[in-house]
């Protein structure tokens, strides 16, 4: 059963009239090579062709040369956070206190940077309070410009150290009545899917990835009560007890999934069900002090207890051989960094790694729509998506790292409305 997303019903009006995107090369989410001399014309902020630049420009449309730029999928990131520390700015001693409302201006500012990277539409896997929902209705009424923005409201999650550590981000639940009414919570305050953690965080010293932190009889009433109101269930499992239990209970995306290599049958459990993986490779490198360093043998600079950087170092091997080991499988794997701002980063780490860059741009465009739910609307450059598109300078398929600079994102398009990138810095506009 489909539910109405409150981040489709929250999106910004969409540009007016035609628009035609011509002398392009094409990356169009699928996985194929980046064609020459394509063309796409969007009409009220919707692809409705794509065609050749041979053609002659549609009527009535104003006509925007690409000069053989890439034209690709707006970037997806699939699992990223909002924690309090992040967006409250430090003082010094005797400075002004922060006031209650600044950190909502420093939110503001992060939306406004996934936009100018290309990346327009973002799955928030935890949050403090309702600052998201409050972010997205902003949006919704011209406050400023940022990503397409999901939430599954706060996280579901059994009596534990985390919501200590974790302040409002979490919603604690005991007994499936509880996991149930906490699921009905969610969709009361706008959620667009619903998230659970079957196991412990290890971003945090007093928690493990074993044993499985919920009941069963819990799971399943979270993943009844999510998939009976037509809403996704994302699994945080890092050990293999909660993978397992998430796989079973039929939890639509995987998050970390540290060790499923060492369980092969889950994976292709995984594969036969659709069930997607959200590998999250940054959030290891940023427990290790790894800074923005892609090699892991580059020097770190750590900020977490030595128990956890070495923990780290585990999990970042680990999580990555289950990468490969998904992808050898079948299983379908979207892009997650875990982080602020950090699309670009994830794609580089998941390359070096053993993706292909294909494989993986494919991941943070098709595959991450799929896995939102929204593969209906975004993704892909095809007839009838939402014309979320990313225009850069050259060809990501060869230089994945070009992703990471700003000069090289020439435009965004946001619903056919052009939003961010150096063209318009540069006062470049449409013919």
């Amino acid at each position: 059963m489909p539910h109405r997303f409150p981040a489709l019903a929250a999106a910004p009006a969409p540009a007016e009239g035609r628009l035609w995107l011509t002398g392009a090369r094409l990356f169009d989410g699928v996985g194929g090579p980046v064609c020459d001399g394509a063309a796409v014309l969007v009409e009220d902020g919707v692809i409705r062709r794509v065609g050749s630049a041979s053609e002659p420009r549609p009527e009535g449309a104003r006509q925007l040369d690409l000069q053989q730029r890439t034209l690709m999928p707006g970037l997806i990131e699939a699992h990223t956070h909002i924690l309090p520390d992040t967006h409250t700015p430090a003082t010094l001693r005797g400075a002004e206190a922060i006031l209650p409302g600044t950190p909502a201006h420093f939110l503001q500012a992060e939306l406004r940077q996934f936009l100018r990277m290309g990346v327009t539409t973002v799955r928030f896997t935890g949050a403090q309070g309702e600052w998201l929902q409050e972010a997205r209705q902003a949006m919704r009424y011209g406050a400023f410009r940022g990503p397409r923005l999901l939430t599954c409201g706060k996280i579901i999650s059994a009596t534990a150290p985390g919501g200590r550590f974790y302040g409002t981000m979490y919603r604690e639940a005991d007994g499936p009545d509880d996991m149930r009414r906490a699921v009905r919570e969610q969709i009361r305050a706008g959620a667009d899917f619903i998230k659970i953690m079957t196991t412990g965080a290890r971003s945090n010293e007093m928690e493990d990835p074993e044993p499985l932190q919920v009941t069963e009889a819990e799971l399943a009433a979270v993943a009844d009560e999510a998939h009976r109101m037509g809403y996704r269930l994302s699994a945080h499992a890092e050990g293999l007890a909660g993978c397992e239990a998430a796989i079973t209970h039929g939890a639509d995306t995987i998050e970390h999934g540290i060790f499923l290599n060492r369980r092969p049958e889950l994976l292709d459990r995984m594969a036969a069900s659709g069930q997607v993986l959200v590998p999250t490779l940054s959030g290891y490198y940023w427990m290790a002090g790894l800074g923005d360093a892609v090699d892991p043998a580059a020097q770190r600079v750590p900020e977490m207890p030595p128990e956890l950087v070495a923990l780290a170092d585990l999990n970042l091997e680990q999580g990555a051989a289950s990468m490969r080991a998904a992808r050898d499988a079948g299983v379908k794997i979207a892009l997650g960094s875990d982080m602020e701002v950090s699309v670009a980063l994830e794609i580089q780490r998941m390359i070096f790694h053993g993706l292909t860059p294909a494989e993986t741009l494919v991941a943070t465009t098709r595959t991450a729509a799929q896995a939102l739910d929204l593969g209906e609307h975004v993704g892909t450059v095809a007839e009838g998506k939402l014309a979320d598109l990313l225009i850069v300078e050259g060809d990501p398929l060869a230089e994945p790292e070009l992703l990471a600079d700003p000069q090289r994102i020439w435009l965004v398009l946001q619903l056919g409305v052009p939003v961010a990138g150096r063209a318009l810095e540069q006062d470049v506009g449409a013919a």
